[in-house]
């Protein structure tokens, strides 16, 4: 019996995602284990591993196909010796679509993306102000939806002039005119600027979800702030010191320091290691520190687990494995959600100090300035030394400004007395 490969649930909160591409092809022999497609979840592209063995009979959602429900019928795979001709009545039964395309350029009108897990619908076709018929594929149609673009204005390329995926785009760049607007609304509609003159490029699903969880976590959590600096003189002397010994075998980055010392201030000080539940307030055993780290495609905050029970060179190691593979999106979920406090360090980029976003549902995060030098009181004296602030953003549900303070004090502690994190 030919077998269903549905769009599989790769983090707990996944309920769509990109099928980016089939890595097998139709009519390929499977092994269990094998890699079968690539999928792009809204915060990384995942591997998709088949659990049987079988072939490969038919593709059902073509490369870079968006918003595919979890659970939809995106594939049939043929066990050992099985008929190809069992395929159109097994998903006929199965409620899905009876054929289908790997070609991405074909863009057949029966690819439409479900409405309900394992569930293929197509809609009536549109029809234009004259009252014909308007032909456009599915993914187009969809593109074009998405942005309130009038697909009556635009021209089709594909065949019997069907509207395809590049004839949207192209309209999105020329900034076609939007959803029942007339051509003087659709020109209002650029803000003053002409055709041509800008380029309107698409949201990843990874984008929209950080704007959503961003303004989720300024409009729920009752943020305030709180700036301290600290003597970074001792510390970098110790760096220098420890990097100076390791004969390359480890180098050690202010960053590693500063990781540590979150994770020992945040056993010194529990109620800042906790989170808001709404009825109850969860607190932390461990100190499971997220770290933000830029990449081409967003911001991912991965995860030193336990990171006071680990040294700095561990904590080393550990970061440059998980920004790396943050970069090439090949985290995987559980290295990048859960933690009880952030970290977000802009100071390699020469910024003095700043107020980050909390990253739900932890109760605080970090922002780490720049190390500089500033004249500074040192008794009674003015000197030079390296200083560096850092503002803490906290959750009044969880913590009062008290217990944001008493954290602070116990961060710079171990900042300025670095010995401390290598005991």
């Amino acid at each position: 019996m030919p077998i269903k490969i549905l769009m599989p649930a790769l983090s707990p909160t996944m309920t769509e995602g990109k099928l980016s591409k089939w890595v097998k092809k139709e009519g390929e022999k499977i092994r269990s284990g094998d890699i079968i497609a690539e999928i792009e979840t809204d915060k990384a592209t995942m591997e998709y591993e088949a659990t049987e063995d079988g072939i490969l009979g038919k593709i059902l959602i073509i490369d870079g196909t968006e918003n595919v429900a979890v659970n939809t019928l995106i594939g049939v795979m043929l066990e050992e010796g099985e008929a190809a001709d069992a395929i159109d009545a097994f998903i006929a039964n199965s409620g899905g679509s009876k054929t289908a395309s790997s070609d991405p350029k074909a863009e057949a009108s029966v690819l439409a993306v479900p409405a309900a897990a394992g569930v293929s619908v197509s809609t009536p076709a549109p029809v234009s102000n004259s009252g014909s018929k308007i032909f456009i594929t599915p993914l187009a149609k969809r593109i074009a939806q998405q942005n309130s673009l009038d697909i009556s204005s635009i021209k089709g390329s594909g065949p019997n002039g069907r509207i395809i995926k590049n004839d949207v785009e192209i309209a999105l760049k020329g900034g076609g005119a939007k959803t029942g607007s007339s051509p003087a609304a659709a020109a209002a509609s650029l803000g003053g600027y002409a055709a041509g003159s800008f380029e309107d490029k698409q949201n990843s699903g990874m984008r929209k979800t950080i704007a959503k969880r961003l303004l989720e976590s300024k409009n729920t959590i009752p943020h305030y702030y709180l700036t301290i600096d600290c003597n970074m003189e001792t510390i970098l002397k110790a760096r220098a010191s420890l990097n100076d010994a390791s004969k390359d075998k480890y180098k050690l980055s202010v960053n590693d320091f500063i990781i540590k010392a979150v994770a020992m201030a945040m056993m010194d000080i529990p109620e800042a290691n906790a989170s808001w539940l709404g009825d109850t307030t969860r607190f932390y055993k461990t100190a499971d520190v997220a770290v933000a780290v830029a990449t081409p495609t967003g911001l991912f905050t991965p995860i030193v687990w336990e990171a006071e029970k680990k040294g700095l060179i561990q904590i080393s190691n550990e970061m440059k494995d998980l920004a790396a593979r943050a970069k090439d999106g090949k985290l995987k979920p559980s290295e990048y959600q859960g933690g009880g406090f952030s970290i977000s360090n802009l100071g390699m980029m020469g910024v003095k100090d700043f107020c980050a976003i909390i990253n739900p549902p932890h109760a605080g995060i970090l922002a780490i300035g720049t190390t500089e030098k500033r004249a500074v009181v040192v008794k009674d004296a003015v000197v030079i030394a390296n200083m560096m602030s850092v503002t803490i953003s906290a959750d009044h549900r969880v913590m009062d400004g008290a217990i944001a303070a008493k954290f602070l004090s116990a961060f710079k502690g171990y900042i300025e007395n670095p010995i401390s994190l290598i005991l």
